[in-house]
């Protein structure tokens, strides 16, 4: 039955593809390069190193799995404004579908500059733009169809549908996204940015035909609230829409410092965000560890929606971990960058 119903679900998508929802994670967050081209360069450091790992529904044959790695830098540091900062950057996800049967390969570079709006830099403005290579192929082989389905099980010819076993398809993408931040007394900062995906609207389909990727566009917004000295409730919300699907996230969690440490910190973070979409979707709690310069984040969706019954309220695990390398010598300005 599990095998029935993953075949149905993936050929679903392959039949609607030119509607698809792109992947995304539940700790949108821990995913910059992912989730606003803007955020290329964003942070306080070095470099930026960033992976993510999901399994979605894991109780219907690795149904959905996604993982990514990125890194990122700074530009000409030495010939910008103290408050004005130029990141570069480069992303690789990997998504498979249905067991392995709809394999997924981006390759993504980005760039944005980021504007210091006051002299403390307290405030910035950036605008980013990424431009991705995706290379996408169903192996036809490791599905099955109605045409083989007899009383002894899945037996006889693959659907003749497809005219080959193995199907391909290629194009390039553009990325765009903008993002404000800002504190008022440089220990809270808060954020709101935009970004638009499938800018160009590639063509994707595997037999012909004129289908054409949606363009998807997604609302970020968040903020660090300080508690006390040394700890802080970190808040986030994402909106996006896609054709005529849309997903909305919303959710915090809160930090606590256990050595009471303001420039090295070892953190433990404890929230939930929920996620709602065409129907109401699942709820995600969270746990994170951050020390020296690591910050892990592991969650699990519960999931609440009508596919309950499939999923044995089984939604996903996700898992994250984002490395940013600290200047050895604080020879740069520190800005306010999101964190969390």
């Amino acid at each position: 039955m599990k095998k029935l119903l993953l075949t149905l679900l993936l050929f679903s998508a392959i039949a609607s593809v030119s509607v698809a929802q792109d992947p995304n994670f539940s700790q949108f967050f821990a995913s910059p390069l992912t989730l606003n081209p803007a955020l290329t360069g964003k942070f306080d450091g070095s470099f930026r190193l960033a992976g993510n790992y999901r399994n979605q529904w894991p109780s219907i044959n690795n149904a959905f799995v996604t993982k990514t790695g990125s890194a990122d830098f700074h530009l000409l540091n030495n010939n910008l404004p103290e408050i004005d900062r130029w990141g570069f950057g480069v992303l690789f996800m990997n998504d498979q579908n249905g067991n392995g049967a709809l394999r997924t390969n981006q390759f993504s570079l980005s760039t944005a500059y980021h504007k210091g709006l006051d002299e403390n830099g307290f405030h910035q403005i950036g605008v980013g733009f990424q431009g991705s290579y995706t290379d996408k192929s169903l192996n036809v082989s490791m599905l099955d169809f109605e045409d083989e389905l007899t009383a002894l099980g899945f037996t006889g010819n693959t659907s003749e549908i497809f005219t080959q076993s193995d199907l391909q398809v290629k194009y390039v993408d553009i990325n765009a996204g903008i993002l404000y931040n800002g504190s008022t007394n440089g220990y809270n900062n808060f954020y709101l940015g935009a970004s638009m995906y499938h800018i160009n609207r590639p063509k994707e389909t595997f037999q012909g035909g004129e289908f054409y990727l949606n363009s998807r566009t997604t609302l970020q917004a968040g903020g660090k609230m300080p508690t006390n000295q040394y700890n802080a409730f970190h808040f986030s919300a994402n909106y996006s829409f896609q054709a005529n699907a849309n997903n909305l996230m919303f959710g915090g969690a809160y930090a606590m410092n256990l050595n009471y440490d303001e420039e090295n910190p070892v953190n433990v973070y404890m929230g939930a965000w929920a996620r709602f979409n065409n129907v109401t979707d699942a709820v995600i709690p969270y746990v994170g560890l951050e020390f020296g310069d690591v910050l892990i984040g592991a969650s699990y969706d519960v999931n609440i929606s009508s596919l309950q019954p499939a999923s044995n309220m089984r939604g996903g695990f996700e898992l994250s971990v984002i490395y940013i390398k600290k200047p050895v010598d604080r020879e740069l300005k520190k800005l306010n960058c999101p964190r969390f």
